[in-house]
């Protein structure tokens, strides 16, 4: 019995080793300092792909898909290394974009004009994201750039629906976080999953969420967190950030290809040991 004790704790160790490995090894980080000399602007990028899916992509047995998050307002492009990782753990490669500088302008809010007077910020926003996907096609051409699943929180949602509005033959998946400005894009081919706070302090525009009667006919996904609008992000807790995880890998498996196996996202992969 104490011998079938030992062998059974010496799996366990293996078994924790092995997830320790996998943990530490399994997504690679890498940040891209890069600068647009046309508009002449520095674009910082956080690249997250799974490094088993970068090794075939290297070796032309993989095409990567494309995921793109943009930041919310004063958070940081990589404080949203839970939404990354899960990501990457389907083998995508993740481009996170730190979408505003601190030499930018503050955001503005004028009721009445489109978008409450910001279409110039998304503007501004979907040339980075172009800019971005340009300089990925150099770096890593076996990748699927035509059908984009973008992720955005608050600015950074509006920015993404902005995006897939202005560019619908490149954009398959829309992942929003608490966006308030741009209304939802009602399109059969555009699948939609959206994650809404409880914040008394940011509240949706009218108008930008759709009906229940066209987010049934449309399929769009929408789940009340119940958490804090910056909650949505890696300053959240650790339920509401499993709760996301656990609903964006649902909605990432209803569209994976077969040939592609998830890794173990009930726990954070791993973070950008720069990031803190």
């Amino acid at each position: 019995m104490k011998r079938a004790f030992a062998i059974l704790a010496c799996l366990c160790l293996l078994a924790g080793g092995e997830y320790l490995a996998i943990s530490k090894w399994a997504i690679k980080h890498e940040t891209l300092n890069l600068f647009d000399t046309t508009r002449q602007r520095p674009v910082s990028v956080d690249l997250a792909v799974r490094r088993d899916y970068a090794m075939k992509a290297d070796n032309g047995l993989w095409k990567l898909p494309i995921a793109i998050i943009s930041n919310g307002n004063t958070i940081r492009n990589t404080e949203y290394s839970f939404l990354a990782n899960a990501l990457a753990a389907r083998g995508y490669l993740v481009a996170s974009i730190q979408q505003d500088l601190p030499s930018d302008p503050p955001l503005i809010t004028l009721v009445g004009q489109p978008y409450v007077g910001r279409r110039g910020i998304y503007m501004r926003c979907e040339a980075n994201i172009l800019f971005v996907l340009d300089k990925l096609q150099k770096l890593q051409p076996n990748a699927d750039y035509d059908h984009l699943t973008l992720v955005g929180h608050s600015n950074g949602g509006d920015v993404s629906m902005y995006f897939a509005k202005e560019h619908p033959e490149l954009v398959s998946q829309v992942v929003t976080l608490d966006n308030l400005r741009v209304p939802f894009v009602l399109s059969h081919r555009l699948k939609i999953l959206s994650f809404r706070s409880k914040d008394p302090h940011f509240r949706t525009d009218p108008g930008v969420l759709p009906t229940p009667a066209q987010a049934k006919a449309d399929k769009i996904d929408i789940i009340n967190t119940g958490a804090l609008h910056t909650e949505l992000s890696d300053r959240g807790p650790a339920s509401v950030k499993e709760k996301i995880q656990a609903q964006l890998d649902k909605f990432l498996s209803q569209t994976a290809s077969s040939e592609l196996t998830a890794a173990d996202t009930s726990q954070p992969m791993i973070v950008n040991p720069g990031d803190y």
